[in-house]
């Protein structure tokens, strides 16, 4: 069935696509809830890219012109690589090459009124996209995510063109 199954391009890929998505999203909120890990914004601006793909992989299963297949798988690499960007941004801004435009950088504002500066004062404080909780051999998420999702945005191209010479 296996065998089968990789002979078919047109279902393949979108499986492919399905898994790939719903391991990279599984592992983000397993790093959360299990293992204590908490994601700054652009860490969940991350996780959107993901979540479309897996819908436009679920919805290619579902179509039966191998054409339109071909399509949503295309514009899964192209989710893909918004994450790829999404990511590679976040890595700036943990090496500080840049400053986050997401005002996660845990710095007050100067003109903040006195019922701002109470509700900043109890609020739990947004976590800065500048601080690495986690690295595997001194490589941030962020950066692993930027090679993983440019991987899954060539990876799904090709698919998408043996789709395409499959009709």
């Amino acid at each position: 069935m296996f065998n089968a199954l990789l002979q078919t391009p047109s279902r393949f890929v979108p499986s492919a696509i399905l898994v790939a998505g719903v391991g990279a999203l599984s592992a983000a909120y397993a790093a959360e809830y299990i293992f204590g890990l908490e994601p700054c914004i652009l860490c969940l601006y991350q996780r959107i890219p993901y979540a479309v793909a897996v819908i436009l992989a679920i919805a290619a299963l579902g179509l039966r012109s191998n054409t339109m297949r071909a399509a949503a798988v295309t514009l899964c690499a192209a989710a893909f690589l918004v994450g790829a960007s999404i990511a590679f941004y976040q890595v700036g801004v943990e090496q500080h090459w840049w400053k986050a435009a997401t005002g996660c950088g845990g710095a007050l504002p100067s003109n903040i009124t006195l019922e701002q500066m109470n509700l900043q004062i109890t609020s739990k404080p947004q976590k800065p996209c500048d601080l690495v909780d986690w690295t595997l051999f001194g490589i941030s998420m962020a950066t692993y995510n930027v090679a993983v999702s440019l991987l899954l945005a060539a990876a799904a191209l090709a698919g998408a063109k043996r789709i395409r010479n499959a009709t």
